[in-house]
This record gives C-alpha cells, sequence and structure tokens, in this order.
C-alpha cells in the first residue's frame, strides 16, 4: 500500500484507531471518506477536519452496506483502498448463558460478517482500478486469547484466515490484501481501556502504523513491534508463556 494518492474508504472510522488513521492518511495525501452509524458525529468530524469526507453505514446492517458503498463509489469512482475497522469488544462468560448468545452473534455479525459484505460490496470496483488494496483489521488476540473475550478473539483468528486466503485468490490481479493487526490500545472499545497503562497509546500506535506502510509498502501485515510477543508464540514456542502473560495466570498450573 502506498503511503499517499489514494482514495480510502474507512466504515468504523468515527473514533479511536480509526478515527486517527483517518485523519493522518488524509495529512499524508490521501482522500478519506469515514463512515459510522451517527450522523451527528461524522458531521463534526468533518467540521473539525475539514477535507475529510463522511458517509452514513451501520455495519452491522447488510442493507446500510450495500447503500454505503454505492454512494461513496458514485461520490468518488477513484476510490482503491479499503480499510475495514470496525469492530466491537464484549466481555462473555460461556459458563453462564444469560444473555451470552446475543452478545456472540453481535459480535460474530459486527467484527466478521461486516468485513465480509464489505469486501465483497467492492471486490468488483477494487479491480476495475490500477491498483487496489484491501486492509483488514484483525488483533494481537488472533494469535493468543484473552480469556475473557472468546468471540471477540474467534472473530479476529477468522478475520487473519480470511486475509490470508483472500490474498491468494487476489493474487495476480491489482488488488493487495494487507492485514493491520493491532495490539492493545488505548481507545473506549471497552470501558477502561482508554486508561490501561499496558495498552499502547493510541497516537504511538497509530505513528509507527504510518511509518511501516511508507517504509514496508508491500507488507502483507502491519505489525507495531509490541503485537509480535502474540503474533509469533507458537513459532517462538513459548505460547502458553504468552498466554499465561497476557491472561496473568501461571503456566504451569501451580
Amino acid at each position: 500500500m502506498d503511503i499517499s494518492g489514494n482514495t480510502i474508504f474507512i466504515p468504523g472510522a468515527t473514533s479511536g484507531i480509526g478515527l486517527a488513521l483517518a485523519v493522518a492518511l488524509h495529512e499524508r495525501g490521501n482522500t478519506v471518506i469515514v463512515g459510522g452509524r451517527r450522523e451527528d458525529r461524522l458531521a463534526a468530524i468533518v467540521a473539525e477536519h475539514p477535507g475529510l469526507h463522511a458517509v452514513r453505514i451501520d455495519t452491522a446492517d447488510a442493507d446500510s452496506i450495500r447503500e454505503a458503498v454505492a454512494d461513496v463509489v458514485d461520490a468518488h469512482p477513484t476510490l482503491d483502498t479499503l480499510i475495514a475497522m470496525a469492530g466491537i469488544m464484549r466481555i462473555e462468560d460461556w459458563r453462564a448463558p444469560d444473555g451470552l448468545l446475543d452478545t456472540a452473534e453481535e459480535t460474530v455479525t459486527t467484527n466478521l460478517l461486516g468485513p465480509i459484505r464489505l469486501i465483497a460490496a467492492l471486490t468488483t470496483h477494487l479491480q476495475s482500478r490500477p491498483s487496489a488494496t484491501i486492509m483488514t483489521v484483525s488483533s494481537g488476540l488472533a494469535f493468543a486469547p484473552l480469556r475473557v473475550t472468546p468471540t471477540y478473539n474467534a472473530t479476529k483468528a477468522a478475520i487473519h484466515m480470511l486475509s490470508e486466503s483472500l490474498r491468494l485468490q487476489f493474487a495476480g490481479t491489482g488488488v493487495s490484501v494487507v492485514e493491520l493487526e493491532p495490539p492493545a490500545v488505548r481507545t473506549d472499545l471497552m470501558p477502561g481501556h482508554a486508561e490501561n497503562e499496558q495498552a499502547m497509546p493510541l497516537d504511538a500506535f497509530v505513528d509507527e502504523v504510518m511509518q511501516l506502510i511508507e517504509t514496508q509498502p508491500d507488507a502483507t501485515e502491519i505489525q507495531v513491534e509490541s503485537v509480535k510477543f502474540l503474533r509469533y508464540g507458537e513459532a517462538r514456542g513459548d505460547y502458553p508463556e504468552v498466554v499465561a502473560a497476557l491472561n496473568r495466570i501461571d503456566p504451569h498450573g501451580k
């Protein structure tokens, strides 16, 4: 992915990593369209960041995705990059089933079906461009589980394998598939997460991501240094220790 000169659609960019990336990419000379559900929030973002564009989209709603994609392509026919950013993270306890299924299904719909529907809606258009990029967003938790978020972990693992598979299918076309793999970042993804001192500061994360995009334009996975502890536990042979550290448990059960 080139660092500038793109037309980029980022659903789920009204806060957190999505908005910070949208602003940083716009500052690097890209046309950026942010997507989100709340029209008042979209209007505020456009007012605060002149030059950004916005479209209403609910990535949990298939009809909303189709309508928003059609609007974006109509208004921005040079669209060549999708960053499928929208996601939710919910604490679950599978030992207590009350409300569990609703939470799990909502997570799957947003985190997995949303990106699948977005990519499906744009594959024809993206293949019509001289070059194009699909950026998926998984997580360090795709590679090592956080005990309290089973469905989130599962959806991000699925996004990783979806990315791997689509990269094989789009080989030989002008469409590149890039996977962004965030570690824990200080955002409002979950209550209290923005104040978590163990998480990476948002500005530092975005700065490192932008540097990686600029210096490694052909990378298939965008990994800030701190996520590699989770990403490569199995390859290093210390996976039990990684899971233990993530969940603060004794890997030997003592």
